[in-house]
């Protein structure tokens, strides 16, 4: 028998209208879970910010004292650098001028010991060395009076003066930095203290490599290692000079001093 479609027969149409429906609401479902999720974010970022705030008002007056103490800190430190540091460091400068003349003249070797004594004590009616420590401390000008107090002592062989306020002396000075670690050097020496002069020595030449410095101090550290007996130490130093600093004075008759530290 045969089959046939009848005329004006239509197939029923698929559930698509259903699926459309259903999918519509899943849809709607989850945005509706997204917003609820938003809704909450937002409660908690509310809730949080509601804190803070509160904090705050709990807080302000101790932030606004923290604040206020800092503003006063600063504007105080401006302030002293601007209207009493700078002024006192003007008038230190002023008053150490005459101790100056007379250190340069006393190094220059024209009657040093008493004019070494006024570059320390003052004379004419204006501040030596010393008071200018005293009166006009944690400026540049008594930074360097401590360096000049020490280098006038060590010449009038007061060595332990010498060492305490070259101690005190602060420098990034490529050259004044290892020379007032030589100088401390020196002072122990001088007083029969060779190891820890032999430190000093070795801090001076070690601040800063450069011509004059390093040799100088290279060959003042050989010298007390061989004084001591270190020998090996004193050879390592000569021959430092032999070969890095061949042009230098101390270079001359480092061959000299070479063979004594190979004995």
């Amino acid at each position: 028998m045969a089959t046939y479609n009848k005329r004006g027969y239509k197939a029923p149409k698929p559930e698509v209208e259903n699926e459309k429906e259903t999918n519509e609401f899943d849809q709607l479902d989850k945005i509706s879970d997204q917003d609820s999720t938003t809704a909450e974010l937002f409660n908690t970022l509310d809730s949080g910010a509601n804190k803070i705030e509160e904090w705050f008002q709990k807080n302000q007056k101790l932030l606004l004292g923290v604040i206020g103490g800092l503003v006063v800190v600063v504007g105080a430190y401006f302030a002293y650098d601007r209207f009493v540091l700078e002024p006192k460091e003007d008038e230190a400068v002023n008053e150490m001028y005459q101790a100056d003349q007379h250190f340069t003249q006393a190094v220059n070797g024209i009657a040093s010991d008493s004019l070494f004594n006024l570059a320390l004590n003052g004379a004419e009616g204006k501040l030596g060395y010393l008071k200018i420590i005293e009166h006009y401390s944690g400026t540049d000008a008594a930074n360097r009076a401590h360096y000049a107090a020490g280098i006038a002592y060590l010449n009038l062989h007061k060595y332990k003066e010498a060492i305490s306020h070259l101690e005190q002396f602060k420098s990034d000075d490529e050259f004044l930095g290892a020379l007032a670690l030589g100088a401390i050097g020196d002072a122990f020496v001088q007083n029969e203290q060779l190891e820890e002069g032999l430190g000093y020595y070795e801090k001076a030449f070690a601040a800063k490599n450069n011509d004059m410095t390093t040799p100088r101090f290279l060959f003042k550290a050989g010298q007390v290692a061989l004084t001591l007996g270190k020998n090996e130490k004193a050879l390592q130093y000569f021959t430092r000079i032999q070969d890095e600093f061949g042009a230098t004075q101390e270079a001359q008759n480092i061959e000299g001093y070479i063979g004594l530290a190979q004995k």
